[in-house]
């Protein structure tokens, strides 16, 4: 079963992940590989086609055809076979497990879904550092793997969510940056929407869909993103925050506050205070 780009990095971003062994494999053309027949995958993969065509046939049903710009996510405990097309196949292969295993979406990441990826030198880079980092020794290159790992995972799902929106994701893209560069000034749904030369029900369908919130609510989590942080300082009053982020009402902008973070922004930072020098 397939998920979108979103739900995906959703899931990426909450699940915690043990990272395997990285291989850059190439298979010989017209061929039929079972190993997988007989013996299911014990480990979740990302695959990334480099080169030819393949078909990964998952448990006799589930087929998906592989070549450059084509990635697959998941697939852990799944009977598989790869039939081969007529120039070979080569790709890169990156084993994950998410973990804990009995966590609600851990099974989730182990299901199959095909993805696009821009195959740009980008993509050959990211490759290539994530190959040096399992090359590396210790605790740090464990940790470098881990990290090129997440790189590589955040330029395939972003390549997915630009494919889907090609046509809208520079408007949306310029939203955004809009969002952030003045989130401490009014803004609303009609003001976003004109600025992007569309009606507002257009413009709010459109950015949900690629960022996978309304615009107005991701106004709202970027300013108490922004506020938790001036809050965590210690150094500044709840209603000196509350101006900076864009909201003249202290009162409203701690029920806001806390709303989204689940206390209120006067618990925010407290140890901190408490215990600053004097």
């Amino acid at each position: 079963m397939a998920y979108d780009y979103e739900e995906l990095a959703q899931q990426f971003a909450s699940v915690p992940l043990q990272v395997y062994g990285v291989y850059r494999t190439e298979l010989a053309a017209d061929r039929v590989y079972r190993g997988h027949v007989d013996q299911p995958t014990t480990k979740c993969a990302l695959v990334v086609a480099l080169k030819g065509q393949a078909v990964f046939l998952f448990d006799g049903a589930e087929r998906y055809e592989l070549q450059p710009g084509k990635a697959l996510l998941g697939g852990a405990r799944r009977q598989l076979e790869i039939q081969v097309g007529g120039e070979g196949f080569e790709y890169c292969l990156v084993h994950y497990v998410p973990a804990p295993q009995d966590h609600e979406d851990g099974g989730r990441l182990k299901d199959v879904s095909m993805l696009h990826v821009a195959y740009d030198p980008e993509l050959l880079q990211l490759l290539e550092q994530l190959q040096q980092a399992a090359d590396s020794p210790g605790g740090i290159g464990l940790l470098e793997k881990k990290t090129a790992f997440y790189r590589l995972l955040g330029k395939v799902l972003q390549s997915e969510r630009h494919r889907q929106n090609k046509d809208s994701y520079p408007v949306i893209d310029e939203a955004v940056a809009y969002i952030q560069a003045h989130y401490l000034e009014p803004i609303t749904l009609d003001s976003l929407a004109e600025r992007c030369e569309m009606k507002a029900k257009y413009f709010s369908y459109l950015f949900h869909k690629y960022v996978g919130i309304g615009p107005i609510d991701y106004l709202i989590q970027y300013r108490m993103n922004r506020a938790y942080e001036l809050l965590m300082t210690g150094q500044f009053s709840v209603s000196d925050v509350a101006g900076s982020v864009g909201y003249s009402d202290a009162y409203y902008f701690s029920r806001l506050f806390k709303k989204h973070k689940g206390l209120p922004p006067s618990k925010v930072g407290l140890y901190r205070r408490r215990n600053r020098p004097s």
